[in-house]
């Protein structure tokens, strides 16, 4: 994988709280060592994981308050992950769109305000995000998306594909395609995957003897591999340990991650187009 460089703006595109740790963690404190500024985005804010929601409240029929509790507490775990990494505070950025809808946004819900089945909310209810108040339509999507890319201006983009499996984690990737394409930077984007398919990854657990393999939704694409020392591995492992709510839940899944290298790709796996489609997704809903 190419190096990153002193000066470089770097933008990590995180779905939930958790996604930068587990995709982009090396690449963080690589860039940060070197003196790269690096950003971090996460499009929702965790609030619709339901089994996380029951554990949290230790009740079978979580509410709309437990929801949104859910999401405040992932919020604060996503901080103190960034902030293990190094990022500073001033450049972890919350957009706090609806977990499990963002698919919706980019399908049926432009213009259109999509509600949460977990929240019951139809806007964004978070005051500590970029737009609070902003409604859940694609429209504000993307026009919080030109506002993030005005200001952090980032000659990287490191964003889910639009191969990985949770439907949240594919819209993302389209959404991040059309805004880049629109300024003529789509060569800017870099592309991990998470939802990878047939269990990927395995073994589960923490495995820092071996190497992260290539995703099956991913094969046949050119993939560049970042090398971590034993110390990145480390700091890679306590940020993704400091998403404690979704630890409980998935930690052999997500310390699977925690390996001797990570993985990105230029290639979006897609026919080219120079402002993408909206996209059908018939695969089921992996966990946030």
């Amino acid at each position: 994988m190419p190096p990153y460089r002193a000066g470089q703006r770097v933008l990590v595109v995180a779905p939930h709280p958790d996604d930068e740790s587990l995709s982009c963690a090396g690449s963080v404190l690589r860039a940060l060592q070197v003196g790269a500024e690096v950003f971090v985005v996460w499009m929702t804010c965790g609030d619709g994981f339901e089994f996380d929601a029951i554990l949290e409240e230790r009740t079978l029929h979580p509410d709309r308050r437990a929801f949104e509790a859910l999401g405040r507490c992932r919020m604060e775990e996503a901080r103190e992950a960034a902030g293990l990494l190094g990022v500073a505070p001033s450049h972890q950025i919350f957009l706090g769109y609806p977990d499990g809808g963002l698919q919706h946004l980019w399908l049926e819900h432009y213009s259109v305000p999509f509600e949460s089945r977990y929240t019951c909310n139809q806007s964004v209810p978070y005051p500590q995000v970029l737009s609070p108040g902003a409604l859940y339509t694609g429209r504000d999507l993307d026009r919080d998306l030109e506002r993030l890319l005005d200001t952090v201006m980032p000659d990287l983009v490191l964003v889910p594909s639009p191969l990985d499996l949770h439907p949240d984690h594919r819209a993302t990737a389209r959404f991040f395609i059309r805004a880049m394409s629109r300024r003529n930077q789509k060569d800017r984007l870099r592309f991990w995957i998470v939802h990878g398919g047939l269990e990927y990854p395995l073994p589960k657990g923490l495995r820092i003897g071996m190497p992260l393999l290539t995703a099956p939704t991913g094969r046949g694409l050119a993939w560049e591999r970042l090398e971590l020392s034993g110390t990145e591995i480390e700091q890679k492992a306590r940020a993704v340990r400091a998403h404690r709510s979704q630890m409980e839940v998935l930690g052999h899944f997500m310390l699977a991650f925690v390996r001797q290298n990570e993985l990105l790709t230029r290639e979006d796996g897609t026919p080219a187009s120079p402002n993408p489609a909206p996209f059908t997704d018939s695969s089921p809903s992996p966990p946030a």
